[in-house]
């Protein structure tokens, strides 16, 4: 597997979480604590979270195909982007374990 195979996995990873965590804090400035000004927040980031949750859905399923994870596993990575701050331990874990099946560039200039 390719370095910017996980390279884009772990960039989608955080980008996800840090806007879920937005996110869930818009929520409770808006609905809980009834905060103005929350209400803009909370449509923008939703909608960016949304639909960058899409790409991160699509690189996660790439990692995890390539390093054969099984389904269960899959299922895991791909929903912790749903979960606050879930995606931190995740992406921590999947990189600890797809790091030794990448292909270095001695492997690829010797093939």
């Amino acid at each position: 597997m390719k370095k910017n195979v996980l390279t884009r996995y772990r960039v989608m990873a955080y980008v996800t979480a840090v806007l879920l965590i937005v996110l869930t804090v818009g929520v409770i400035g808006k609905r809980l604590l009834h905060l103005d000004g929350f209400d803009s927040l909370v449509t923008v980031v939703g909608i960016a979270h949304g639909w960058l949750y899409v790409v991160y859905l699509l690189f996660a399923f790439d990692v995890c195909s390539k390093a054969r994870m099984p389904l269960s596993r899959m299922a895991w990575v791909l929903l912790a982007g749903t979960i606050p701050t879930a995606a931190f331990f995740v992406e921590r874990k999947v990189t600890r374990e797809v790091e030794p099946l990448l292909i270095t560039s001695t492997e690829t200039a010797a093939a």
